[in-house]
């Protein structure tokens, strides 16, 4: 997408924001705002499920808490797939980004609506709007460099720190709102955030130029007909089995909680035998891919445990956790900023490791490190839970620890695998690819959501470190299969 865009056409090349084009503040602001009203809403999600009716919660049981919070996890990354297609086939990035930005929002004022069933209704709404902003938004920032600028990697550095500056803030707004005052009041919170960030973005959008202008690809005439054809229609018949399982009885949460995972796998199945039957793929890129099945496997396996973060850890910290200091007790959700902090603390470190050691250390290798240190938080996390057995509180700096062993782990992978999806696409699905690795999440989220049912039913100690040695021993098998993975990969390290 951002080698059509000519050169004539980039915005003004100015140094208006740490030595880079003013357009850039504007998707920095749009990215941080949007990641605050994610952030936000998630680090409460799971406690607001989980309270009772009379805390004004929706009296979930922890397991279907658990999740939902999965499920909905997994849609956000499963809907930036249509949401990159419709931008690079209809409306072009920014107008997706805009429309995104807005539907977000009013799903969030959705959430602050004081009635059970506004919970849900802004879900759907928040999924559909990342869908649509996430994937495209990124784009833009590439729209703003030629593909070789000494400029372009360092302007996604800035753009990530948005990212975690956005959910470092987050919980500490949301979370006080919500557990302090009113969950509703702290989804409000959210859905201010995110209005900023859409009128700061509209305010901005003359910096931009024409990046994300118009679509990379688009559909015309017949074409354009069809497709809007096929997505009223699919739009139907997803109404129609809602208002099925409403008539029969049988939508619940648990239900479509269930029906999403499967469709999650079902996607991810799709797609990968569509690759990997093409028969116009060479020898050389139908290996690649082999061996990028490998390592998808090896990110959804970390994905399910990471991301628990906000689900079972985030519960561990509201009942099992000492939260008082000096006589106030601070809000569970404040631990999840805890993470982001550390990233934007950790991130140069790895870059400035990963140059350092070149290719002595493999893309396969590094996955390992991230699952075995994925599996150590989890160990660790074990006799944290140990500790608290028999009612104790434990000290909140078990998880500020379990947390900075999963960032290390995290640094180790995700960055390398996003990479690693760059240099072993082929040619003929290279944009699509960053969407396959989107998708790597969904289903570690989607089966992770599943699996914290567990969290409910075993005691906390072994479902703890049941699960992380089970990612320890995953990443000595990355190990061990090292060798062929490599040859697999063809001269990509």
């Amino acid at each position: 997408m951002t080698s059509e865009t000519p050169v004539a056409a980039r915005p003004p090349a100015g140094r208006g924001f740490f030595g880079h084009p003013p357009a850039l503040a504007t998707l920095f602001l749009t990215e941080m705002w949007e990641r605050f009203s994610f952030y936000g809403m998630r680090a409460i999600l799971v406690l607001y499920l989980t309270a009772s009716v009379a805390d004004d919660g929706q009296g979930l049981g922890e397991s279907t808490a658990n999740a939902v919070y999965g499920t909905y996890n997994a849609m956000v990354y499963l809907l930036a797939l249509p949401g990159g297609w419709v931008a690079d086939r209809l409306i072009g990035a920014r107008r997706s980004v805009l429309v995104g930005g807005i539907v977000i929002a009013a799903g969030h004022y959705v959430m602050a609506i004081p009635v059970r069933w506004s919970v849900f209704a802004g879900m759907a709404l928040i999924v559909v709007g990342t869908g649509l902003l996430k994937p495209n938004i990124s784009s833009m920032v590439g729209d703003l460099y030629d593909r070789d600028s000494p400029r372009r990697d360092a302007g996604f550095s800035i753009f990530y720190m948005g990212i975690n500056l956005g959910a470092f803030l987050a919980p500490l707004v949301t979370g006080f709102l919500g557990e302090k005052i009113n969950w509703h009041l702290g989804f409000g919170a959210a859905a201010i955030g995110m209005t900023l960030g859409v009128i700061q973005y509209v305010l901005g959008g003359r910096r931009l130029g024409d990046a994300g202008a118009r679509p990379a690809d688009p559909l015309l005439g017949a074409d354009r007909r069809r497709a809007l054809w096929r997505i009223g229609a699919a739009t139907a018949v997803v109404v129609l089995v809602a208002a099925v399982l409403a008539l029969a009885g049988l939508f619940t949460v648990d239900t479509v909680v269930n029906l999403l995972t499967a469709v999650t796998v079902l996607v991810t199945v799709v797609y990968f035998a569509r690759i990997l039957l093409d028969r116009e793929l060479s020898p050389t890129e139908r290996n690649r891919m082999k061996a990028y099945v490998w390592l998808f496997v090896f990110a959804a396996a970390f994905w399910l445990i990471y991301d628990q973060a906000g689900s079972v850890l985030n519960v561990f910290a509201a009942e099992d956790t000492d939260r008082d200091v000096a006589g106030f007790t601070f809000p569970a959700s404040w631990l999840q900023s805890v993470n982001p902090i550390l990233i934007i603390i950790g991130a140069p470190l790895a870059a400035l490791l990963w140059v350092r050691l070149g290719h002595r250390v493999s893309t396969p290798v590094k996955f390992a490190v991230g699952l075995v240190l994925n599996g150590l938080s989890f160990v660790l996390m074990a006799a944290a839970a140990r500790a608290a057995v028999g009612g104790d509180l434990v000290s909140p700096w078990w998880l500020v620890a379990v947390y900075a062993v999963q960032v290390a782990g995290e640094l180790s992978l995700s960055p390398v695998g996003l990479s690693a999806t760059t240099k072993l696409a082929p040619v003929k699905y290279a944009s699509q690819m960053l969407g396959l690795w989107f998708l790597a999440t969904a289903v570690g989220d989607a089966i992770g959501g599943q699996v914290a049912r567990l969290a409910d039913t075993w005691s906390p100690p072994v479902y703890f470190l049941a699960f992380g040695l089970a990612s320890v021993l995953l990443g000595g098998a990355a190990v061990l299969f090292t060798r062929q993975i490599r040859t697999l990969m063809a001269g990509i390290h």
